[in-house]
């Protein structure tokens, strides 16, 4: 045999055993994703609202005891296993062995401690109220871990496993978490790198998942999408889900997730025109609510008029108000009857709103002056620092209960409020019956409705793109969309 031939043949053999050797070592799948923001970081939760981008990386790299599955279940996460006690007071979870990225053993003490400091982070937490009613988080042992409740809340692990729960620690030299992904070694100017170990199916062999997370604006994210170099976006919503229409993306691509939450306006300050509960009442039945969600072209979203949703848990069906049930041009004659009986021969008011950037914003602002320009009302954006009128909601509830939407409109979380609401919200915090619970947060849900102090427009929207690489994606109320298994065809029956 020619000697060139001869080491042809040499390099191919040695080519199939190192292939061999690797097939039995690691099976790897490498998947990018594009996160619509800055650079994802290990942002503190304590220290106040986390970033699509951070929440991402959070959710990815520092679990929470659970986590959300891609289908908004509930997942393991640092806990292997948990039983909830016969009265729904006590929460017992047993943490899996294992070390932090620095080699330190993962200790429950430890644990314990981090989730204490998250729920005690004087209200930096955006998510610090929900979890009200828990007494106490105690470590039983170095591996087991019990949250004590003063009343039963049977959606505590929904909120456990949000992002702001996330397990994070700061050494001297960095801050880091606990899987499913460890971050590895990047340069500044590239996308993180994650990476995701697991057993594979005969037990002997190890299955690598990879990720590339960028962050990007969003023209960027989905002109990246469309040129293929990324196999997913996700963190889309209102303001600039037209940059997608505009650029255009493949069929199919696009997914909306069926989030429950507040699409919403609320006064921005106290004082000012919008102290007027009339003319509070005269905004919320001007607006053509039909006209503002068919612009956003969304598949099954609706207008809503109530602080409630339909599908909260424990709440039935939710009334709208009667003037609801009219079409706008109907009803436009008596509200500029309204409108001149309101103001007489006195100026209108000129009211400033402040909405995020975006051409969503465009969209939604050219809207809402267009349904108030028939009544004599000037709607303009609100110059920087300036007082605001009019301020939007633009949130996913957490989890499934109906508290959210109440205690979102306490008096410390907006500048015009009922003290009266917040003593129902309350009351609905400690009392341990269920169905006590929901009718105070009805009570409350209703006084706020009737003053008038949200101005429902409709449920938020989150979108996100997936390509066919990305056959592990699933749409889920909580907006919430883990990289576990994203490169992964689902298996039947477990979606």
């Amino acid at each position: 045999m020619p000697r060139r031939s001869r080491l042809a043949s040499t390099l191919l053999l040695l080519g199939a055993i190192a292939a061999l050797g690797a097939c039995h070592r690691a099976k790897t799948g490498s998947i990018d994703v594009t996160v619509i923001g800055d650079t994802p970081q290990f942002a503190d939760p304590a220290a106040g609202t986390l970033s699509n981008a951070d929440a991402l990386l959070l959710a990815s790299a520092a679990q929470g005891l659970v986590r959300f599955d891609a289908r908004g279940q509930i997942d393991q996460g640092l806990a292997e296993r948990w039983n909830v006690s016969d009265d729904g007071l006590s929460y017992i979870f047993r943490l899996g062995s294992g070390k932090w990225p620095s080699g330190r053993k993962i200790d429950g003490r430890e644990v314990a401690r981090i989730l204490n400091r998250v729920r005690r982070s004087n209200g930096l937490n955006t998510l610090k109220d929900t979890v009200g009613a828990i007494d106490e988080i105690v470590a039983m042992t170095d591996r087991v871990i019990e949250i004590r409740l003063i009343a039963p809340r049977p959606n505590l692990l929904q909120l456990l496993a949000q992002p702001e729960f996330a397990i994070l620690r700061a050494t001297d030299d960095e801050t880091e978490g606990i899987g499913p992904f460890m971050l590895l070694p990047s340069k500044p100017e590239e996308p993180l790198h994650l990476r995701r170990m697991t057993p594979g199916s005969d037990g002997d062999d190890e299955v690598r998942e990879d990720v590339h997370l960028a962050g990007l604006p969003a023209p960027s994210a989905v002109a990246r999408f469309k040129a293929g170099d990324s196999d997913a976006v996700f963190g889309g919503n209102f303001s600039d889900l037209p940059v997608v229409r505009m650029v255009g993306v493949p069929r199919g691509t696009l997914r909306f997730d069926p989030v429950a939450g507040l699409f919403a306006l609320v006064p921005g300050r106290a004082g000012g025109p919008l102290a007027d509960k009339a003319l509070r009442s005269l905004i919320a039945r001007a607006i053509d609510r039909d006209a503002l969600v068919s612009s956003f072209d969304v598949d099954g979203l609706t207008s809503r008029t109530t602080l409630f949703q339909p599908g909260l848990e424990g709440i039935g069906d939710i009334a709208p108000p009667a003037w609801a049930a009219v079409p706008l041009a109907q009803r436009r004659p008596a509200l500029i009857t309204d409108a001149n009986r309101l103001f007489g021969k006195k100026p209108r008011p000129e009211l400033t709103i402040s909405l995020p950037a975006g051409p969503g914003s465009t969209l939604l602002f050219n809207r809402l002056a267009a349904d108030l320009a028939p009544l004599g009302l000037k709607l303009v954006p609100a110059p920087a620092g300036a007082p605001v009128d009019l301020k939007l909601i633009d949130e996913v509830a957490p989890s499934s209960s109906p508290a959210w939407f109440v205690r979102r409109l306490r008096c410390d979380r907006v500048p015009l409020c009922d003290p009266d609401i917040d003593a129902l919200s309350d009351a609905a915090r400690t009392t341990m019956s269920p169905q006590q619970r929901a009718q105070l947060l009805v009570l409350a849900a209703q006084r706020i409705d009737a003053e008038n102090l949200l101005i429902p427009l409709a449920a938020p929207i989150r979108w996100s793109l997936v390509s066919a690489n990305a056959p592990g994606f699933g749409e889920n109320r909580f907006g919430r969309h883990t990289l576990v298994a994203l490169g992964t065809k689902p298996i039947r029956g477990k979606e």
